[in-house]
This record gives C-alpha cells, sequence and structure tokens, in this order.
C-alpha cells in the first residue's frame, strides 16, 4: 500500500526537495478527471511494495493545485503531461514517465540505482 503525502503548496514541493538529497522522491501527478491516470495510479497502489526509505511517495492532485504542478513542471524543467512521475534524488529528476509508460518496476530500479 502506498502512503502518499500531499503536495499542496509550492512550500511542500521545496521541502521535498530538501528530503531528496538522503531518499528518493517520487511526484505522482494525478489528474481526477482522466480515466488513463486513475488506472495508472490504481496500479501503482496495488503493486506498491517499496519502503519508504527507498523510495518516499508524494500525490499532486494537478486539478486542485494547478498552481504546484506548474511549479514542478517548471522547477525541474519537465514538460507537465497527465498522468505523470518524476523521480527526484538530490534535487533533481533523475528520472520520469507518463501514462502508460508509468511502471513500478522502472520506478524501483532507478531508486535502486543511487541508492
Amino acid at each position: 500500500m502506498v502512503n502518499w503525502l500531499s503536495l499542496a503548496t509550492i512550500a511542500e514541493v521545496e521541502e521535498l526537495v530538501q528530503q531528496s538529497q538522503t531518499v528518493p522522491c517520487l511526484i505522482f501527478k494525478h489528474s481526477t478527471r482522466c480515466s488513463i491516470s486513475s488506472f495508472a495510479k490504481q496500479r501503482l497502489e496495488q503493486a506498491w511494495d517499496v519502503p519508504s526509505d527507498v523510495v518516499q511517495p508524494f500525490f499532486l492532485d494537478l486539478i486542485a493545485y494547478r498552481n504546484v504542478s506548474n511549479f514542478v513542471a517548471d522547477h525541474f524543467g519537465v514538460d507537465h503531461e497527465s498522468p505523470q512521475v518524476l523521480l527526484v534524488y538530490q534535487g533533481r529528476v533523475i528520472y520520469h514517465a507518463s501514462h502508460l509508460a508509468i511502471t513500478l518496476d522502472e520506478i524501483r530500479e532507478q531508486a535502486m540505482a543511487v541508492s
């Protein structure tokens, strides 16, 4: 089960950047209006078996917090898509994927490569 931490403010994104200095942080950008986004989220949640000291998962409702989603895109230099995951380590994106390319195996592999 995924224990999502919510991203609702730019300050929380900045805290995530600091936390990423020691543990990879995953941002899941989710659109509550998109069936593909719901499917990708459900697929991650059903398979999630990654301890929080390997990947710390964060959830961003991009409909409710569009300004935060825009900040994430600008700050990390990754064009916005939905659904989308960004794996942040030491303040930079080390992996990102969108739509049905989002897989737990790839997230885990990328996180383990830097651990």
